[in-house]
């Protein structure tokens, strides 16, 4: 006989393995993104045109490019999204294509490793309201995750400024 307490454990476990469901998008095509770290804005065009704005959360170390691994920086520079996370544990989840050889190049020139799993993500629950949290991510909502990853496909380039 299976106890209640057994359905409950059960059903919460199959809850926390739940992703998210993305959504469809039809507009304009996401040609670029700009990510404005100074101002927190982060900016999804096509072409010249404007389509979606958001805000957003950096890494603990939000000024400066980043170097190496753990240093808490988000990267500064020209960049592509190089892959799609249905299954992330930030939601949902789309990497930059840090460190390119310019990066690997001057952190090993410091001993360093430049570290990567850059992405662009959700925010868990524990982390909403908090201040640059990231190890060097750009964090928003889950709504706006949601339909940033609906809108933005592997190889749009994106431009990140100091």
């Amino acid at each position: 006989m299976i106890s209640r307490r057994s359905v409950m454990v059960g059903a919460a476990a199959g809850l926390a393995g739940c992703t998210a469901v993305p959504q469809q998008y039809t507009g304009p095509e996401v040609t670029r993104i700009q990510v404005f770290k100074a101002e927190r804005r982060m900016q999804l065009l096509h072409d010249r045109t404007l389509l979606r704005e958001y805000g957003f959360e950096l890494g603990f170390t939000p000024v400066g490019h980043k170097v190496h691994e753990g240093d808490g920086r988000t990267p500064e520079g020209a960049y592509r999204i190089d892959r799609r996370n249905p299954n992330s544990r930030y939601h949902l989840s789309l990497g930059l294509s840090y460190p390119d050889a310019d990066d690997v190049s001057v952190a090993r020139g410091l001993g360093l490793n430049p570290g990567g799993d850059i992405f662009i993500h959700g925010t868990p629950a524990e982390w909403v309201g908090q201040k640059d949290w990231t190890w060097g991510c750009i964090a928003i909502s889950n709504a706006e995750m949601d339909e940033v990853y609906a809108m933005v496909q592997t190889g749009t380039l994106v431009t990140i400024y100091a």
